[in-house]
């Protein structure tokens, strides 16, 4: 009898665990969401509608945003063909161009499109009836906490797709961040 009252504890347990796993990590702060907060006020505060970056470990990618203030961050990144033109750009300010070349003329498989409702960050799940997307090579996801929609396996499946697109975004925000406060 103590053997059946054990294996019951301990799959409720398991249960109640299983079960707050998903609400705690939805309830956590993503990575992005001080980035993106970070980047915005800069944003505001150099009254820029975008910006643009290379990445400082990776010759050929580079990563570029568009500004909404209070509405939607948008960061695209891509390898390009010729990065020599995009550092010239970015040298030029000119990051609306780099934006919109990352956007149409990346090397084909290696964009990422992060489309961040309000710029606040990715969340797994907005509360307001809005969500975050992202597309990355033939990929796509919304995050809507809608994951069955989706067809994902598992919670667990949507959620570490969100957090694989969260640190893609963070990596992008830094970068995006660093250009910001040289100007």
């Amino acid at each position: 009898m103590k053997t059946v009252v054990a294996r019951s504890m301990v799959l409720l347990v398991a249960f109640l665990l299983s079960a707050l796993l998903p609400a705690t990590v939805q309830g956590q702060e993503s990575k992005s969401t001080p980035l993106a907060k970070e980047l915005t006020q800069l944003l505001d505060a150099k009254k820029l509608e975008a910006i643009a970056a290379k990445d400082p470990s990776a010759p050929d990618l580079f990563f570029g945003a568009l500004y909404y203030p209070g509405s939607q961050l948008m960061v695209v990144s891509a390898r390009y063909v010729a990065p020599l033109i995009l550092a010239e750009r970015i040298a030029k300010k000119e990051f609306l161009e780099v934006y919109t070349d990352l956007s149409s003329a990346g090397i084909e498989g290696s964009r990422t499109l992060v489309m961040d409702t309000l710029g606040d960050g990715l969340k797994p799940k907005k509360d307001d009836g809005r969500f975050d997307t992202c597309d990355s090579g033939t990929k796509s996801w919304v995050f809507d906490g809608e994951w069955k929609k989706q067809k994902f396996a598992s919670e667990d499946d949507y959620l570490k797709a969100f957090a694989d697109a969260d640190a893609a975004y963070a990596k992008a925000l830094t970068a995006l961040i660093a250009q910001a406060k040289k100007l």
